[in-house]
């Protein structure tokens, strides 16, 4: 059993019923954790407040202000001020010997969060969703050699010496964090993510809502958020050079700045080829997902190890196969080469990427997805909720700073 006497803090700038996989993520972690200890979670989603009750954590909400994504000055300084408030927060409810968990977004929390715990005597945990700055460098928003992203790099390194674990959720992020002086493998947990939906091929139905209207015989989909890591331009222009072969058909649904970006360019192309639809909710992802043969997760160049696409599971859990456009050492493309279900694509090149659509549009392997859901199953919600408790319990256990 885990010490009663203190507690867990989970911190999450998302947060039911934020819609997002990170705030579904953290909660889930929050209410198995729960189970065995006293959680209070820090939240800057509005109404995510609750009272605790048996057996689940109690929430408390941190002031925090969303401006649009496109807004990038703006937002900048929007996470600047939840952070301070954040780390303000962190000062006033953390105990010696607690355990405190939190994900980089924003970018800049970590920092704040590793201090605190530190200043407090709690032990403190990093979930790594993404790398910064790396990820900054791979949108173009920042320069590799540019004085912030040092400072950047420099912070690093001491916020690494100081977390007492980080999660990483793909083998590709420990080669990276290896690089910082004072980061131990010892201190690296391997835990991925998980399907959401239950695994088990689901067939190619005609009369599928999303698929009847395309007249194709093979439907390409591609989903979620795109963000500044993917390349929905390689996909476009993939789409581009196979608008002629009228066996495939292009479904893409989505939000983010990658998805406006498509909108905007299949409003000046008006490809025949391209279907597009607006964000899907999770009571149709299951039926959605099933549309399409095969999936496309488009990332730009040297992703490996820096983030890692939680879409990935439930497209195995359905059995259809990816086409993966990332480096090939990145955790899903090692899946993927490792168990033959679908196809790896280098980067920014739509020639490749359109002739392994129409690989994929005229091989036959009836196998492949009885594999790709086989393959889901080692995906566990359950065993990601255990890894993650024996994490906490071991902290919790151990004596504080």
């Amino acid at each position: 059993m885990m010490q009663k006497s203190r507690k867990v803090v989970v911190v999450s700038q998302h947060y039911p019923p934020d819609p997002s996989t990170t705030a579904a993520i953290m909660a889930a972690i929050s209410d198995r954790v729960a189970q065995e200890a006293a959680v209070l979670v820090l939240s800057g989603t509005p109404a995510s407040a609750t009272s605790a009750s048996a057996g689940r954590p109690e929430v408390v909400e941190v002031g925090n202000w969303m401006p649009g994504k496109g807004a990038l000055v703006r937002r900048a300084m929007a996470e600047l001020l939840f952070t301070l408030r954040m780390f303000v927060t962190l000062l006033a409810k953390l105990r010696r010997g607690d355990v405190t968990l939190t994900v980089p977004a924003p970018f800049m929390l970590p920092y704040a969060f590793a201090v605190a715990a530190k200043l407090k005597g709690a032990k403190s945990v990093l979930i790594m969703h993404d790398l910064y700055p790396d990820v900054l460098v791979l949108a173009g928003l920042l320069k590799p050699g540019s004085m912030l992203a040092k400072a950047m790099h420099a912070l690093n390194v001491l916020m690494f010496r100081t977390l007492d674990a980080v999660v990483i959720i793909g083998r590709d992020t420990e080669r990276l964090l290896l690089r910082y002086r004072g980061m131990t493998a010892d201190r690296i947990r391997f835990i991925p993510n998980w399907a959401t939906l239950v695994p088990g091929v689901r067939p190619v139905a005609a009369d599928n809502p999303y698929r009847r209207p395309l007249a194709a015989r093979f439907v390409v989909g591609l989903s979620g958020n795109l963000g500044f890591t993917h390349d929905p331009v390689n996909v476009f222009e993939a789409a581009r050079l196979l608008r002629d072969n009228a066996d495939i058909h292009f479904l893409l649904s989505g939000w983010g700045v990658g998805f406006d970006q498509l909108r905007e360019l299949q409003s000046g192309a008006g490809l025949p080829n391209v279907t597009m639809v607006d964000r899907v909710e999770d009571d149709q992802l299951e039926t959605f997902l099933s549309a399409a043969d095969v999936w496309i997760i488009p990332y730009r160049k040297n992703v490996a190890g820096v983030s890692v696409p939680s879409r990935f599971y439930n497209l195995l859990a359905i059995g259809r196969p990816v086409i993966l456009v990332s480096e090939p050492s990145a955790e899903a493309a090692l899946i993927v080469a490792e168990h033959d279900i679908g196809w790896v694509v280098p980067p920014e090149d739509p020639a490749e990427l359109a002739k392994a659509v129409s690989t994929a549009a005229y091989s036959h392997d009836p196998q492949r997805a009885g594999r790709a859901t086989e393959i889901s199953r080692r995906f566990d919600f359950e065993a990601a909720m255990a890894d993650y408790s024996r994490l906490v319990r071991e902290l919790l256990q151990q004596n504080p700073d």
